[in-house]
């Protein structure tokens, strides 16, 4: 049986990685760490980058992972109109090309589609678990560095179990919440989301963020770890709503789910951006606390 006092330092630890997504404890503690704050003017001003450099910036590197995994796809292909296949070489390409592809890993097209590549480590951060870092090449400012994955409920349904313990569900200033937890509860539940919507080979979001090798390297903002008053924060928290123009072929990569499936309008994404250039190496740090003034 444990001792008291190993009982004690365990809580301790998880403690110290929790404090920093527990609203209460960040509240009473903004006196001292005024650096950690973010304020916006408004919430509808709350936009680094425009909502169509967002989406433009997604269908380029989806594109990419899209072309990829082409001899995967050749049976949703089918389902495209035309002047969608046309857009994609054939998946009946030449061995060499599926080869290449074959060889090429998720983070690999990342930097090769945009610069850069990001990966979860152990925080640079004392007692903050795991972090998210810029493992090889160069963001600059204003890019889309991650995504915050996750179910997506609205202000009134369920949460309360999905809850407990979870130091992943992610507010949105209307209301919205993302449940960004990749065990128990939460990934039962977003797997199933994913099973109802999905259509045939037609995949409405994407599940590999549930895992240790995700599709979609973007997947990983739930592991941003909040800012310090020794570490300013180097990305922040956008909230994006998918239009209906995204190409259905690509929602596959969307790391977000509805948790009721007769909800109306657009599903609600969170993006990180780059607040300044961000080199490899380095840790991203968000703000968990943001103002609306």
């Amino acid at each position: 049986m444990p001792s008291p006092a190993s009982v004690f330092r365990v809580f301790l630890t998880r403690w110290r990685s929790y404090k920093y997504r527990f609203v209460p404890w960040v509240a009473l503690n903004l006196a001292r760490n005024r650096r950690t704050l973010r304020h916006v003017p408004a919430g509808c001003r709350d936009k680094v980058i425009a909502d169509a450099e967002v989406c433009s910036s997604l269908v380029a590197f989806f594109q990419h992972l899209f072309t990829s995994d082409i001899t995967k796809q050749k049976e949703l292909l089918s389902l495209l109109p035309s002047s969608t296949r046309a857009m994609y070489p054939a998946p009946d390409a030449s061995h060499q090309q599926q080869c290449l592809q074959a060889t090429l890993s998720a983070n690999d097209i990342m930097y090769k589609s945009l610069g850069f590549s990001i990966d979860r480590q152990p925080s640079s951060l004392d007692a903050a678990g795991t972090g998210v870092f810029v493992s090889r090449g160069f963001v600059p400012k204003g890019a889309l560095v991650s995504m915050y994955p996750g179910a997506v409920y609205q202000n009134y349904e369920p949460i309360f179990f999905q809850s407990i313990g979870n130091p992943f569900i992610f507010r949105c200033l209307d209301g919205i919440l993302i449940d960004g937890n990749d065990k128990g509860i939460s990934k039962s539940v977003y797997r199933s989301c994913s099973r109802r919507d999905q259509l045939g080979p037609l995949k409405m979001c994407d599940c590999t963020w549930l895992t240790s090798i995700p599709h979609n390297p973007l997947g990983v903002g739930q592991y941003v770890n909040n800012c310090s008053n020794e570490r300013a924060a180097n990305v922040c928290y956008q909230e994006f709503d998918v239009p209906d123009s995204f190409p259905v072929e690509l929602r596959q990569y969307i790391p977000n789910v509805r948790y009721a499936h007769d909800v109306e309008g657009p599903l609600r994404c969170v993006v990180l951006v780059a607040l300044r250039d961000i080199h490899c190496g380095e840790e991203l740090f968000s703000n968990y606390f943001t103002l609306v003034q």
